[in-house]
């Protein structure tokens, strides 16, 4: 008996000690601070994600920082923010890069293909901007969109003007354009909306973008992970995985969609990383 209690004691000893140098070794391990835009469901998914990898697979505490784009960048710069995963670029980010490029260092593109434009219902017959006024009794002469003097608002404004359309834009907000968006697949009907992928909205329904031959709304961009150069020698590991993670529309929508619907970020994230290892294990390789 008093055996059986020895050797207990030793497990919990040896325990007790794992325990304590994982807890060192985590202690040792600096705050990482990642800056996301505030209000975008696609930074939100991938900044938890990451933030959870970094915490349950690397050790570290991780800080969300919510702000806008501005400051996202200036942060980032000047080193109050190690590192975004939501600068969109060439474009739409264009000038922020163009003004801190020598203060930050592009580790890698997590989202390849990310765009905006007009976005339909696969089941509807448009295929082209160029084709709307053909269809103008179906949706109503109008299209749906979001906040007035977005990017993408002004991009409308000018196809409008580009492809000669005789309809109107209606501004909402991005929740109202989902809403309108809601009701018309329910009922099958026509609709025309201004968006941009990714978004959560490309995980529920089977949309695609009106053809834009004028290029009006530019071309392709790309979702990039930007850091401050001292990650490197701060966080290596971190940098390392940093540099690798990517995803597809259909996986960060999957995590967008979760949260749209009511889970946690923060759960989100844990159950998509739960759910796809062998992708994490991919990132950190």
């Amino acid at each position: 008996m008093r055996r059986i209690k020895s050797l207990c004691l030793q497990g919990l000893g040896v325990a007790a000690l794992a325990l304590g140098m994982s807890s060192a070794m985590a202690a040792d391990k600096p705050e990482l601070k990642i800056g996301f835009v505030n209000g975008w469901d696609d930074s939100v998914a991938v900044s938890n994600v990451a933030a959870e990898v970094l915490e349950s697979k690397l050790g570290y505490s991780v800080k969300l920082q919510a702000v806008e784009p501005a400051i996202m960048w200036q942060g980032v710069a000047r080193g109050d923010l190690d590192v975004t995963l939501s600068a969109w670029l060439p474009t739409t980010h264009g000038e922020y890069f163009k003004r801190f490029k020598d203060k930050v260092e592009v580790l890698g593109t997590n989202y390849q293909g990310a765009k905006i434009g007009l976005i339909v219902p696969d089941y509807f017959a448009a295929k082209s901007i160029e084709d709307l006024n053909k269809y103008s009794k179906d949706i109503d002469g109008k299209i749906t969109g979001i906040d007035a003097g977005a990017g993408v608002m002004r991009r409308t404004e000018d196809a409008i003007k580009e492809y000669n359309l005789d309809i109107k834009l209606m501004p909402s907000s991005g929740p109202g354009m989902a809403t309108a968006l809601a009701r018309a697949e329910k009922d099958k009907k026509a609709i025309v909306v201004t968006g941009w992928i990714p978004h959560w909205m490309f995980a529920k329904w089977k949309l695609r973008f009106l053809e834009d031959p004028k290029k009006v709304f530019g071309d392709d961009e790309h979702v990039d992970t930007v850091a401050n150069p001292a990650l490197a020698t701060k966080a290596p590991d971190a940098a390392a995985f940093l540099k690798k993670i990517s995803w597809s529309g259909e996986e960060v929508g999957s995590v967008m969609l979760a949260i749209r619907e009511g889970a946690d970020p923060k759960d989100a994230a844990k159950k998509w990383i739960a759910d796809n290892p062998e992708r994490v294990a991919e990132w950190l390789k």
